[in-house]
């Protein structure tokens, strides 16, 4: 199962984070402040901005990229995909079955 790694502003990742909630493309965002220096247009650049860690699932995974490409301020977010080698089952039941797009709240 994937965990989605995506970086935000500040203003903008807890609204990305209920989004990516309610619709069942994620079990749990933790969203964490973080300061990132990196290269934008030639320029060293230091903004706030949010660590967004997403639960998901294979199967909901490139919805949730979608989702936040929609969402996302930058004209290039963050998204990385994290697939881990070992969960928890416990966890990873309760991700499961927490995670389903098609189903109604």
């Amino acid at each position: 199962m994937p965990t989605a790694y995506v970086t935000a502003p500040r203003e903008a990742a807890e609204g990305i984070a209920e989004a990516l909630v309610e619709r069942r493309l994620a079990a749990c965002v933790n969203v964490v402040d973080c300061e990132s220096v990196y290269r934008w247009e030639g320029a060293v650049v230091s903004d706030a901005e949010a660590i967004l860690i997403a639960k998901t699932t294979a199967d909901a995974y490139d919805a949730l990229a979608s989702t936040v490409d929609e969402l996302h301020p930058y004209d290039v977010p963050c998204i990385e995909r994290f697939d881990e080698r070992d969960v928890a089952e416990p966890f990873a039941a309760w991700r499961s079955e927490s995670v389903d797009p098609d189903r109604e709240s």
